[in-house]
């Protein structure tokens, strides 16, 4: 009686685990690429909207292809809704509020990785606390504090908050790597007439690299958080022409009224917001390198 074999799985193991593995990055890849599509939907729309008319809109659809491309919103925003004044308070209260982040955590980790004074733990500890406290919590005694020294409705009292505010996690960062500085190196620079502040200039800064790669992260972060901030130029600012461009932004939504129509407003705020998000976008390309080797060195693995 003739028997009936079944072909046997010739497959090599290797193989079919190398089929698995592609199609399941492949899997990723669509995964990641249609999460990508989701999130900049609502970019593409608004930069489509921000170089439309409404009358183009109205006629072929939010979704169509423009049949003419204008900057005229942009020019109604630069103007109407005073993006030039805005976009110029926002650069003078972020980047003295980073460079001076920068500055000073160097500065103060310096001093509490490589000096031993009395009370260097406790200052220490009050800088990684100060970290665990947000700023809602502290909003009335900082309102306070603000307006007793006269700095209310300044560009400095914003410019001390942020600093403040990010100043113990930097120090924190800083501070740890310094400690793993060879002291006999430093030793040698005072033996050879170096002061204490070229020491930290000319030695500590450059032999702290690595950490500084990771400081540029979060300096990244830090301006794209102070960029975008709402809450405290909402709270610390009066005068109008001191608005940074979140608050003004939102202040010409609410109030103006030398537009033609509200239609005709929201394509103003589209091309207001496409402006307030070009410096950001820039940024992040022109530091890209340093902001991914900083993430790298950070230790942070995805």
């Amino acid at each position: 009686m003739a028997t009936i074999t079944q072909p046997r799985n010739t497959a090599h193991p290797a193989s079919v685990a190398a089929r698995r593995k592609t199609l399941d990055t492949t899997a990723k890849y669509v995964l990641l690429t249609l999460f990508t599509l989701t999130w900049l939907l609502p970019i593409l729309a608004t930069v489509l909207t921000s170089f439309r008319t409404m009358d183009d809109i109205a006629v072929n659809g939010f979704w169509s292809i423009p049949e003419k491309f204008t900057l005229e919103q942009f020019k109604a925003a630069w103007i109407a809704a005073r993006v030039r004044q805005y976009l110029l308070n926002s650069f003078i209260i972020t980047i003295p509020s980073l460079l001076g982040m920068l500055f000073l955590s160097s500065l103060s980790a310096y001093a509490l990785a490589r000096f031993k004074f009395k009370g260097n733990l406790l200052v220490y500890f009050m800088y990684v606390g100060g970290t665990m406290l947000p700023f809602q919590i502290l909003l009335l005694p900082v309102f306070r504090l603000t307006n007793r020294l006269g700095l209310y409705d300044t560009y400095g009292a914003l410019i001390l908050i942020h600093i403040a505010f990010q100043l113990g996690f930097c120090t924190f960062v800083l501070r740890n790597f310094m400690r793993t500085v060879p002291g006999e190196i430093l030793d040698a620079a005072r033996v050879d007439g170096c002061g204490e502040f070229r020491i930290y200039w000319q030695m500590m800064l450059p032999l702290s690299l690595p950490a500084l790669a990771a400081l540029a992260t979060a300096a990244i972060l830090t301006f794209m958080g102070h960029w975008n901030e709402f809450l405290q130029p909402f709270i610390f600012l009066n005068d109008k022409n001191k608005y940074t461009l979140a608050i003004g932004i939102k202040y010409f939504q609410e109030v103006a009224g030398n537009v033609d129509s509200m239609e005709h407003r929201q394509n103003i705020l589209m091309a207001a917001s496409v402006m307030m998000t070009a410096p950001i976008i820039l940024l992040f390309f022109l530091a890209q390198r340093y902001f991914v080797r900083g993430i790298v060195m950070s230790g942070i693995k995805g």
